[in-house]
């Protein structure tokens, strides 16, 4: 889509005069013929720049300009006079025009000033986007959980990547734990709202009594313990992205009030008289199938419609299977970096028993799982006796059972019960004494200081003494 530049004049030969210059620059357009039908315009259709005559009757060039400032910052509004003078266009530039232009208005003169301002609103939204993601990643967020090389995932980055840009409404899809929320920053953080709020509301985890509240707010003595007035989430939303988790767990009568905001952009606070108007950018989530629930009377079907502008599928964990190493790796370094521990990998029967799994917590689950792992490790590489049970038990065959059996006679020495274990570890293990000496909580040098001579030399890798050293010739 092309960028959308706003003309503001209040004589109409002059607009459509413009209108024709820019539309040639094949720039969209869009016209006003007052300061109240631009602010609208503003509103809705979030243009890049506004071209405004400086002497309107009713709200002038001046007071537009500060109102769209205050609105959307981010705007660049070039200024257009007849009574150009110095007083007037310091006066405009301290107010926060990007320039000031004199009639007769030349029209390479105006088209320069508008490209101009053009390339300094993309340069600056592109520098927001970069500062944001420099302090996601110095806080360390970011999109961890965005990583991966599966087709069906990269399908859906492309579209939240595609679809960002816009103001059109989102719908994320996916059972929990597949990174809805994430997806919901990026949507955010890609946007030209990047520098705006987002205010994520979870619809489950807050009452039903009072989540109506939490959305539109309400006034002094709205209700009961409504002591003073309080701005809802729609509000502290204004100028940003609104991300509606578990959408689907919302009451009747809540979601009748959010289609008449998706309808026409006016919330009303509990008790409140006078509506508000909100420029939010609604992104939405659920895990469940919204056409089910509509179907079972459950969700209303024009909200649905509302909803379901763009609808974008986050695909569970288990159906891309190949990027569990990539997102454990990932992780693994994170946690290790957080909790100061030289962890530094996965042992292959580890990364066996991780790509096993199925993962019913998707991305989160595997998220706290390596975590759990990192902070239990003894060594530098995380092990299958590491993991959660859940991993350990649904592990491939050839990994060792976790809790086999040892029967041992009574009066065996001590001694040889130990030797007794440690061959037995051993076979588990497939010889592989490192991860012997990990489940047993021992170093290696113990198991080989523990065993027979001839078991040891046996068992030992060729080059190694019965100290885990070289051997001497």
């Amino acid at each position: 889509m092309s960028a959308l530049v706003l003309i503001v004049d209040d004589e109409r030969s002059n607009l459509e005069s413009l209108g024709r210059i820019f539309a040639k620059e094949g720039w969209t357009v869009a016209l006003a013929s007052s300061g109240t039908e631009a602010l609208e315009v503003v509103r809705r259709d979030h243009p890049i720049v506004v071209v405004t005559d400086l002497m309107m009757p009713g709200m002038s060039g001046e007071e537009l300009l500060r109102t769209v400032k205050a609105i959307s910052p981010e705007v660049e509004v070039v200024l257009m006079t007849a009574y150009g003078t110095v007083e007037g266009a310091v006066s405009a530039m301290k107010e926060g025009a990007y320039d000031f232009i004199t009639k007769p208005v030349k029209r390479h003169a105006i088209v320069k000033s508008v490209r101009q301002a053009l390339e300094r609103a993309s340069l600056v939204a592109e520098n927001r986007a970069l500062r944001a993601k420099l302090a996601q990643l110095a806080h360390g967020e970011g999109e961890e959980g965005l990583l991966g090389a599966a087709p069906t995932f990269r399908a859906a980055l492309n579209t939240l990547r595609q679809v960002a840009p816009s103001s059109a409404i989102v719908l994320l899809q996916g059972e929990s734990g597949t990174g809805k929320e994430l997806a919901a920053r990026l949507l955010h953080d890609l946007s030209p709202r990047a520098a705006g709020p987002f205010v994520p509301v979870n619809c489950a985890a807050i009452p039903e009594s009072i989540l109506e509240a939490e959305l539109f707010g309400y006034e002094r003595g709205a209700f009961t313990g409504a002591t003073q007035r309080r701005e809802g989430r729609f509000e502290r939303a204004h100028g940003g992205t609104l991300f509606l988790d578990e959408v689907a767990d919302m009451t009747p009568g809540v979601q009748v009030k959010l289609l008449r905001v998706l309808q026409d952009g006016m919330v009303e606070r509990l008790g409140g008289t006078q509506p508000l108007q909100v420029d939010v950018r609604i992104v939405a989530a659920t895990n469940r199938d919204l056409a089910t629930e509509v179907r079972a009377g459950r969700f209303r079907e024009d909200l649905f419609y509302r909803l379901d502008v763009v609808s974008v599928r986050l695909p569970p964990l288990r159906d891309r299977r190949e990027d569990v190493p990539l997102l454990a790796a990932v992780f693994l370094r994170r946690f290790a970096e957080q909790n100061r521990r030289n962890v530094s990998g996965f042992t292959p029967l580890a990364l066996k028993a991780l790509e096993a799994y199925e993962w019913p917590g998707n991305v989160r689950e595997l998220q706290h799982a390596v975590e759990r792992a990192v902070v239990l490790c003894h060594g530098t590489d995380v092990d299958v006796s590491d993991l959660p049970e859940a991993l350990r038990r649904n592990a491939p065959g050839d990994l060792p059972a976790p809790g086999s059996a040892l029967s041992v006679p009574l009066g065996t020495p001590l001694e040889e019960i130990e030797r007794m274990v440690i061959r037995e570890t051993l076979r588990h293990t497939r010889g592989d004494k490192n991860l012997a000496a990990r489940l047993l909580g021992v170093a290696p040098r113990t198991i080989y200081r523990k065993l027979d001579r001839d078991d040891a030399g046996r068992l030992m890798d060729p080059g190694e003494d019965d100290e885990g050293g070289p051997s001497r010739t």
